[in-house]
């Protein structure tokens, strides 16, 4: 039974930027919605997302009928919930808040079989091969999955380029949110020092030789970062395309408090 390629391989063979969103509500009713919308990929949030592995479980089965990719952030860099998300039967995961080479090794030898790495073997027990219909798989494990981390501090800016040279990471996201937070810009993501280092990033991984991929809602400065070497995107989220638009009706056809107001 042959699985899917990964994101890695479909950004190879892409030739050009790939835009997706996020998948947050935790619905698998928005993620078949998304997943026929024509996108690219989807990124199933764990980090910040009230989502568990049941809720991933469904949505990865959803979106597996649609020609989209799915990739799950999970919470953190602890190789026990990498397992288990893997075992669901994710194939390109995300890895939020790494700040060093070493960091991301260890988030490389959690997706990896021994001796490379330090994977559980469940593959008879779990979706990731079908339940030991997939001829091989833990021979060729690594092949089916792809590794991307999320550089998102100051500190992970000027460990950039040793970040994504480690063998095994296949991308890395940049997310400007958080820089700018850990820069002392809270809420100022387009502040000019915030893109300015959003870009050094960018030349950092591109100089490693991997592909670099930013979050950025706001589609003029997609359009930017997609100008400076982004070869993927996340445009949206569902849960944002779902507050943006219940509000524009509600200003178009009269409501009486706009979103924010304070009741009388």
């Amino acid at each position: 039974m042959p699985l899917r390629v990964t994101f890695r391989e479909r950004l190879a063979a892409a030739g050009r930027p790939l835009a997706g969103m996020w998948l947050c509500s935790g619905s698998p009713v928005a993620a078949e919605i998304c997943a026929g919308s024509g996108l690219d990929w989807l990124l199933v949030d764990m980090e910040h997302a009230p989502q568990g592995l049941e809720s991933v479980l469904t949505q990865l089965q959803v979106v597996a009928a649609y020609p989209v990719d799915a990739m799950v952030r999970v919470p953190s860099n602890d190789p026990v919930i990498i397992k288990q998300v893997l075992e669901l039967g994710a194939q390109n995961v995300l890895v939020p808040m790494v700040n060093s080479a070493a960091e991301a090794a260890a988030a490389v030898a959690a997706v990896r079989y021994p001796p490379r790495g330090r994977r559980g073997v469940g593959s008879a027990l779990g979706r990731s091969a079908r339940w030991n219909r997939v001829a091989s798989y833990l021979g060729d494990g690594d092949e089916h999955v792809s590794l991307y981390v999320q550089v998102e501090t100051a500190e992970a800016v000027a460990a950039a380029g040793e970040i994504a040279a480690v063998d095994g990471v296949d991308g890395v996201f940049v997310g400007p949110s958080d820089l700018a937070a850990s820069m002392g810009y809270l809420g100022e993501q387009s502040r000019p020092e915030v893109v300015a280092a959003v870009r050094s990033t960018f030349d950092a991984v591109l100089a490693a030789g991997r592909p670099v991929g930013v979050n950025a809602f706001d589609p003029d400065v997609a359009d930017a970062y997609l100008a400076a070497g982004a070869s993927f995107v996340l445009v949206g989220a569902d849960v944002t395309v779902l507050a943006r638009g219940t509000e524009a009706l509600a200003t178009r056809f009269g409501a009486d408090d706009p979103p924010g107001s304070s009741p009388s």
